[in-house]
């Protein structure tokens, strides 16, 4: 039985009753202006990511003219006349870097033309620079005059981001290399010269990194020295000396650092066991660090106004939609930016998560998410694997966990090695051959949920998008009669493939994680599912992007077809206007309901079977 579902952008291509009422939409991505009297930020509320702009003691916030196409970040310029905003069309990795005033005129693209891509590091002090990472075949470190819209390339080079401009602009910061395996290079703007910072370990990775309050050092987020990453101080006079550490913490991984405009104070955001966020302080001349309350039991990311008297946050938790909040930064006290924030809350009707721990089948730590259903157990039971593969499963707000939960599905969100918030060992253990034993982490929660009577045998499906739709993909040919029904969100499903239509920067990039496509072909192949596809024999429901250049839409479609040659049951729902996030709020909404009854349904088929 084959079901394909094509389906434009903001129609929904099913018309099942949701099991919860959908999400009332999310406000995230904080950009203070220079004097902190105004906030703006995005919110999904009108249906797409489009940037609005509230006074911070008003009760009404004004949106803003950004266009059709969904916005992924937005920034204040220093003098407050402009708002750069990063725009993705078509929900496509490649984005563009568009800028307009804070009244909504002016509006015009600067940077991200043609089959570049642009990422915005920030804007260079006092005035309306913009300094812009684009890439393309290669990576180039462009500064921008949001103004007049000239371009200054500074560098040119592989696997190359700009991080910062120093203050007097005769020095940028690189960030350098593949995924975990990343450093740092000062870069001489005028001569072109450039110089590696902090000694080259052969392990961690450098990933963060800005210039001091006089341009004399380099301060950096680094795990290159300890398992769990840490904020350090370069002296760019002696850059062949040790370090000096800032902030560290032995129970908790550095994961943001957001510097005031005098690059005096940092906010930062420290992922502690599990992923629950906790929120400090430093004071980088005394050293001197405290805690401030965290609105949210995860943080995204933090933002200082210009003026140093406001800090912004995103917060979220399991039945907290994303918020943005305010942080006093002489008090630490934290209030909402909306006003209504929490009669916005679901929380009446959701269920907060469990953190467990178990053991992988080699023996090593993993820990996970457990949301139950109310009642006494086991249940029929859904593991949803999340992407990256560096990154992390979190008590933050998913609206698909607390739908399964409503129609009696619990739902296990573990964190498989290669996962980022429990060190560079773990991160690291799923490179090239390791990911045999990330595939068999999912068996080991399987054999887990049901020894430990959470999951009913044979009622087991398994759900994940990116990489976790991978990982789907990859134990349900592993490991053939583990589960009763799968879904698999824009997942790679052939590692030839996927190489071979990805964005050439995301290839060059992954190398270093999934292994190289050609020294490493033998490989890839054994561990592509498409080698294994005879032994997927359950209902798998496939879903992805119509313009996803990150995992080709073709990673889900060529699964399908080789699915509907042996009539295995299976759906094939392509979004239409989406990329490799689904960022409509209608789209997302399609793909969590088509999700929660593909689940519900063939885990109930895959009960009756049993009798």
């Amino acid at each position: 039985m084959s079901v394909r579902m094509e389906v434009p952008r903001r129609v929904r291509p099913v018309r099942h009753r949701p099991a919860v009422a959908p999400p009332p939409g999310e406000d995230f991505a904080p950009a203070p202006s220079p004097d902190g009297r105004r906030v703006a930020y995005l919110s999904d509320r009108a249906g797409t990511p489009a940037v609005w702009v509230r006074d911070v003691d008003a009760a009404e916030a004004v949106a803003l003219p950004s266009g059709d196409e969904p916005v992924l970040a937005v920034s204040w310029s220093p003098d407050g006349r402009w708002l750069a905003c990063v725009v993705a069309p078509g929900g496509a990795p490649r984005t563009e870097l568009w800028v307009l005033s804070p009244d909504g005129t002016q509006r015009r693209q600067v940077a991200g033309f043609g089959r570049r891509s642009a990422a915005l590091a920030g804007w260079l002090p006092g005035g309306a620079l913009l300094a812009v990472t684009e890439t393309a075949e290669r990576g180039a470190a462009v500064l921008v005059d949001a103004d007049s819209g000239h371009r200054r390339v500074l560098a040119e080079g592989d696997l190359l981001t700009l991080l910062d401009v120093s203050p007097d602009g005769g020095s940028a910061l690189l960030q350098r290399g593949p995924r975990n395996a990343r450093w740092l290079e000062l870069l001489d703007v005028a001569t072109g010269d450039r110089v590696r910072l902090l000694p080259d370990t052969g392990r961690g990775s450098t990933d963060q990194g800005w210039f001091g309050p006089d341009g004399t050092s380099v301060l950096a987020r680094t795990d290159a020295f300890a398992e769990l990453a840490a904020l350090v101080r370069v002296d760019l006079a002696r850059p062949d000396r040790a370090p000096t550490r800032l902030a560290a913490r032995p129970d908790a991984e550095l994961e943001h650092v957001a510097l005031s405009a005098d690059r005096r104070r940092a906010a930062l955001s420290w992922n502690t066991y599990g992923g629950r966020s906790e929120l400090s302080l430093l004071d980088l001349a005394s050293g001197v660090q405290r805690a401030v309350a965290a609105p949210g039991e995860v943080l995204d990311g933090a933002v200082f106004a210009a003026d140093g008297g406001l800090l912004c946050v995103t917060a979220q938790g399991p039945v907290q939609p994303r918020e943005v909040w305010l942080v006093d930064p002489v008090t630490g006290t934290p209030r909402p930016l909306r006003p209504d924030t929490g009669a916005a809350r679901t929380g009446d009707s959701g269920v907060a998560p469990q953190l467990v721990d178990l053991r992988a089948r080699d023996g090593l730590p993993l820990s996970g998410w457990l949301y139950r259903p109310p009642g006494p157990g086991p249940w029929p039971t859904a593991i949803s694997l999340h992407g990256g593969p560096e990154a992390q499963e979190r008590p933050g707000y998913n609206p698909l966990f607390q739908a399964l939960v409503a129609q009696g599905v619990a739902v296990f969100a573990p964190n498989v090695r290669g996962s980022s918030g429990f060190g560079r060992t773990f991160v690291a253990a799923d490179n090239l051959a390791g990911r045999y034993g990330a595939i068999a982490d999912v068996a080991a929660c399987a054999d887990h949920l049901i020894d430990s009577g959470v999951a009913i045998p044979g009622r087991l499906g398994c759900l994940g998008r990116s990489y976790g739709g991978y990982l789907v993909l990859a134990v349900l040919v592993n490991f053939p009669g583990l589960f009763a029904a799968g879904v698999a969100e824009c997942g790679i499903s052939d590692f030839r493939t996927f190489y071979a239509g990805t964005e050439p920067w995301i290839a060059a990039a992954a190398v270093s994680k999934y292994g190289d496509p050609v020294r490493d072909a033998d490989l890839l192949r054994d561990l592509s599912p498409m080698t294994r596809i005879d032994q997927l024999d359950v209902p798998l429901l496939l879903i992805h992007g119509a313009n996803d250049t990150n995992v080709p839409a073709g990673e889900s479609a060529q699964v399908a077809q080789a699915l509907a040659a042996r009539d295995v049951p299976h759906g094939h729902l392509v979004l239409t206007g989406e990329g490799h996030d689904f960022l409509a709020r209608d789209n997302a909404e399609a793909a969590r309901t088509a999700t929660t009854a593909w689940l519900t349904r063939h885990l109930a088929v895959a009960a009756a079977t049993l009798g």
